[in-house]
């Protein structure tokens, strides 16, 4: 038998084997105590003598010590002590991946086709189609952010959901990707699972928050990969007016606004969280390229092994049950 590293996987039920036995030792004395005081109520002390003739206060006493030690027994089963090591080998279930899908008008700019929405979503789809292990989950932000869909296995609810985002879908004007980094950390699973977070956004930031909040969420164990959909040079913002005509839009000054791709901000983003940026591309390569770094995390962290201790609570568990059987069958009688 190995008995290297002896130890107590839970010790805080070791109180019980001290608390119990003195505790049960104290209530048998109180309870011999009130048994005497109550047979001197009942009759003359040489009565009593002879009515309790035949017991035996050894045999008593012998049942009341296999209590005892029985109650510090439970204790230390309780305690869980362990000696030896076995080693345990997990294998991991794919990976859990939340998209943050940037909704914000700036969105809506073609200079990818047919706009950077758009192209953001049918990357997804493919990415999603060809992960095929793992679950996806989104979230949709603009000036504010909200969960869309949260992780699921269910791809096909997770494609109704991305299919259905637009413009429209978040009220609140502005881009805050910090508040859509804390939305998708909420959403994912707080266990030992890998943390993974797919922003894609064309990066224009105007919260100034994003930053700050990858390098609090990489204390988390986070990994963000940020996905920059536009180009440098920008492009003009359309949408459509109030009398359905297509218009520009101009700033308070009244300029036209000219939307462009903020890639150091998403570098930085990436960077915090030692994860990657990519550029969509005009066919959605920087996902392809996200997929391959995720199999590759996949690969080297697939399986966990750790070192275990061996429980051996059946010991005290098997000298409890004797005690309690030996001390069933000592009678009280001479």
């Amino acid at each position: 038998m190995n008995l290297a590293n002896p130890h107590f996987a839970e010790p805080r039920w070791l109180w019980l084997a001290v608390l119990a036995p003195v505790a049960l030792f104290i209530l048998q004395r109180y309870s011999a105590w009130a048994r005497r005081r109550s047979l001197a109520e009942l009759a003359a002390p040489e009565i009593i003598n002879r009515l309790t003739a035949s017991g035996s206060p050894w045999r008593r006493a012998m049942k009341n010590t296999l209590l005892v030690m029985a109650s510090a027994g439970i204790g230390l089963a309780l305690a869980r002590p362990q000696w030896g090591e076995q080693a345990e080998t997990s294998q991991l279930l794919g990976q859990d991946v939340v998209f943050l899908m940037d909704c914000s008008r700036s969105m809506l700019a073609t200079d990818v086709t047919p706009n950077r929405l758009e192209r953001a979503k049918l990357a997804i789809m493919e990415f999603v189609q060809r992960q095929a292990h793992g679950r996806a989950g989104l979230v949709a932000f603009a000036g504010q952010a909200f969960l869309q869909c949260p992780l699921t296995f269910d791809y096909s609810a997770f494609q109704d959901a991305l299919t259905a985002l637009d413009d429209r879908t978040i009220p609140v004007l502005g881009t805050d990707i910090g508040r859509a980094l804390e939305e998708g950390f909420h959403a994912l699973d707080k266990s030992d699972r890998q943390k993974i977070l797919v922003l894609l956004t064309d990066g224009e930031d105007l919260e100034k928050g994003a930053v700050r909040m990858a390098e609090t969420l990489a204390k988390q164990g986070v990994v963000v990969f940020t996905i920059g959909v536009g180009t440098p040079a920008g492009t003009e913002l359309h949408f459509v007016n109030d009398q359905g005509r297509p218009d520009v839009v101009h700033d308070r000054k009244g300029g036209v606004v000219q939307s462009r791709l903020d890639e150091p901000t998403l570098r930085a983003i990436a960077l915090a969280t030692k994860g990657s940026y990519y550029p969509l591309g005009p066919i959605g390569e920087g996902l392809a390229k996200i997929r391959l770094d995720l199999e590759n995390l996949s690969l080297s962290s697939g399986t966990s092994a750790r070192k275990l201790g061996v429980d051996r609570f059946h010991f005290p568990v098997a000298v409890v049950l004797a005690l309690l059987v030996i001390e069933s069958l000592i009678g009280t009688r001479r």
